[in-house]
């Protein structure tokens, strides 16, 4: 099972999702053994598709460091928090939790677009 690993440990991923907010990305940074590589791909993978086709889900893209890190970054999109709450607490998907390799540590958080003028738009 994947051990879970807050960002911010003083407000962890599941006081997030009791917020409900308008578009929403999840930043998931994975830590894992280098050796467990190929099989936390094909989990994530599944995970991808069963997110894919829940309500709300807009899109993901999986990032992974340069050179041997063994490290990857998840960046998905939501239309609210209470589609992402939905599918993130959906039995199946908690059900393959379970299959990421035991050297996996997953550090979710949920972000929204911030207006910075002249650079960057909400």
């Amino acid at each position: 099972m994947t051990a879970i690993r807050p960002m911010d440990p003083a407000f962890p991923i599941d006081r997030q999702v009791a917020i409900d907010a308008g578009a929403v990305v999840l930043v998931n940074l994975f830590t894992l053994d280098k050796a467990d590589e190929q099989t936390f791909l094909e989990v994530w993978q599944d995970d991808a598709a069963f997110m894919k086709q829940q309500p709300g889900f807009i899109s993901t893209q999986l990032h992974r460091a340069l050179g041997d890190s063994p490290t990857y970054l998840n960046c998905a999109v939501w239309e609210t928090t209470a589609a992402f709450r939905a599918a993130f607490t959906h039995p199946q998907f908690r059900a393959k939790i379970s299959a990421y390799p035991s050297s996996a540590v997953a550090s979710p958080h949920l972000f929204q677009k911030v207006a910075v003028p002249g650079i960057c738009v909400a």
